[in-house]
């Protein structure tokens, strides 16, 4: 798995409005904390994962972007891969301390990731897609 520090993908002013049209993300609880006009360094290597590296957050992203700060990687995977299987994989990890340090370089980026065949892979991701479909329909009945 290769990471991409995201300095040239920062936005360069915080005047957001949500009728532009590039999300600015956060890997963190927030996400998209606005929208931004500008049209330069908007990152378009999609899929990608972006990980926050010192709350361990992590989500699979398949549009268009800016982002807030360099406190997170933009991963890529390798082509014969399943970019969800490793972003579902990724957030099942929990190797976060009480240390305040960046956690790719340090923890994340040495985990192993079983990696079974590819059919494999996308009946695994079918697989977990249900199992939130049923949690869903469980809520919405409550």
């Amino acid at each position: 798995m290769k990471y991409e520090q995201p300095t040239a993908y920062i936005v360069g002013t915080a005047e957001y409005c949500d009728d532009y049209p590039t999300p600015v993300l956060t890997a963190g609880k927030s996400f998209t904390i606005g929208y931004t006009n500008e049209t330069e360094g908007v990152y378009s290597k999609l899929p990608c994962i972006i990980f926050d590296d010192f709350t361990t957050a992590s989500r699979l992203i398949d549009f268009p972007f800016k982002v807030k700060s360099s406190a997170m990687k933009i991963l890529q995977i390798h082509d014969t891969l399943e970019i969800e299987y490793v972003a579902f994989f990724i957030s099942t990890i929990r190797l976060i301390g009480n240390t305040h340090k960046r956690y790719w370089i340090s923890e994340y980026s040495k985990v192993e990731i079983p990696i079974p065949p590819q059919a494999e892979q996308k009946r695994i991701i079918n697989a977990i897609h249900q199992i939130f479909d049923n949690l869903d329909a469980i809520e919405e009945s409550l």
